[in-house]
């Protein structure tokens, strides 16, 4: 039995890797870098002469930023490419006899599983450094380094988990359903003002209506757009965009408009999927390189690992050089700006360990060909349990209790969730891919 699991596995990553887009994995493989190298040069903790401690953005708070932030505020392109992926990944589910639970069991798997252990780490690690008597100042600069990260894990599971649902209107109707969320998202950036906590809404409406344009691009409908067309739509997205901040609806600075989000990092993600359809068939012919291919397969398998250590990693890193000698030039000179490829590279080689320690997490549990997958409202318990601690984090901050919290819940939620149910044998013998989870 154990030598069929093994061949059943090895069909189904086969059968993965064929259907798998090179375009799609480039894309995702470049805004994950570009996400690391950009947070490199934002977060900068200044000791100040009263011995208390805080953070600046430093990259964030120049001026001239903000225009440049247009082109490289990568979060829309990354709810786009979760979009086409998580389409297609949702209809072979489907077609192998699969359901939503299953498909919603493999996303929570997939996401909560290196999420629990980034929270434990992190809650261990702070106490035991409490207890030899750091700053606590230190500890919180590092706690909400860890925080970060979290707001994308909960708005991106948020949208994944719509996916069967959206799926089926997208079937019937695609712009019908397409409008409707972006008349949502236009509804609460209009509220917002009377009710600020509304504006959180559009952590579901706003990535959900991003990630319906992903759907359009699984099925083919920007393909059947002309280059002069999609030239024509990046165009028409800014002008609108560039019309709305103009006109002081939006502020023109994307990363204030990332949180919460607004209709801004919409028109962003049409634009941007746009610009991918364009360079399209260049990323594909990039991929005839082999190192090209194998630095973005190696990524693509950890890449959930990298995005959520690499900022408390830079969190960490930085709040203990400011306990010695180190020299700390002040953020925004030109010896800080130097500094930042040392930075860079010093994130980069905590990150190693990490990635070779914990990166299996990710992996899809094995399980036996005849197991079942877990009730539905286990998997529902499940979600609602991870999203608590999510939830108290984006609206009170990151504290190390709540890590600990936060933990918990993490891990009770993968105890719910058990292990992801194969289909019948015989769809494994045919080499069918049936995960659920990639994308």
């Amino acid at each position: 039995m154990g030598n069929v699991s093994e061949q059943g596995a090895s069909a189904q990553r086969r059968g993965a890797e064929r259907e798998r887009d090179p375009a799609i994995d480039l894309v995702r493989f470049v805004c994950l870098a570009l996400v690391v190298v950009s947070h490199c040069m934002m977060v900068s903790p200044v000791l100040h002469p009263d011995g208390t401690v805080t953070s600046e953005n430093t990259l964030g708070d120049q001026r001239w930023f903000e225009p440049v932030i247009w082109i490289f505020m990568v979060m829309p392109l990354f709810f786009v490419t979760g979009g086409t992926t998580g389409l297609q990944s949702w209809r072979r589910l489907k077609a192998s006899g699969g359901n939503g639970f299953e498909f919603a069991q493999a996303r929570l798997l997939r996401l909560v599983r290196p999420a629990a252990a980034l929270l434990a780490v992190m809650f261990l690690g702070l106490w035991a450094a409490r207890l030899t008597g750091v700053d606590p100042q230190v500890l919180q600069l590092i706690a909400t380094g860890a925080g970060m990260p979290l707001w994308f894990l909960a708005a991106y599971l948020a949208a994944q988990l719509n996916i069967p649902l959206l799926a089926r209107f997208h079937a019937r109707a695609p712009w019908l359903t397409m409008g409707v969320l972006v008349a949502l998202v236009v509804a609460v950036d209009c509220l917002r003002g009377a009710l600020p906590m509304l504006a959180y809404a559009n952590l579901v409406f706003l990535w959900c209506a991003v990630q319906q344009v992903g759907f359009l691009m699984a099925d083919g409908h920007l393909t059947r757009l002309t280059r002069s067309h999609l030239a024509g739509l990046i165009v028409a997205a800014n002008l609108l965009l560039g019309a709305v901040t103009g006109l002081g609806l939006y502020t023109g600075n994307m990363l204030v408009n990332l949180n919460p989000p607004n209709l801004c990092l919409f028109l962003l993600g049409v634009s941007q999927a746009a610009a991918l359809q364009l360079v399209r068939p260049w990323l594909a012919w990039t991929w005839q390189f082999g190192w090209v291919c194998a630095m973005v397969m190696v990524s693509g398998r950890r890449a959930m690992t990298v995005y959520l250590w690499h900022l408390p990693l830079l969190a960490g890193m930085s709040g203990l050089l400011l306990l010695t000698d180190f020299p700390k030039p002040a953020a925004g000179t030109a010896e800080w700006w130097w500094a930042r490829p040392l930075v860079l590279l010093g994130v980069l080689i905590l990150l190693l360990p990490v990635v070779a320690a914990l990166g299996r997490l990710e992996e899809r549990p094995a399980a036996s060909l005849h197991s079942r997958g877990r009730p539905a409202a286990a998997v529902v318990t499940a979600a609602v349990v991870v999203f608590i601690p999510v939830a108290d984090a984006a609206f009170n901050g990151l504290t190390p209790g709540l890590l600990g919290g936060g933990a918990a819940c993490f891990a009770l939620a993968v105890l719910l969730l058990g292990r992801m149910p194969e289909r019948a044998p015989h769809d494994v013998a045919a080499g069918r891919p049936v995960s659920a989870q990639g994308g």
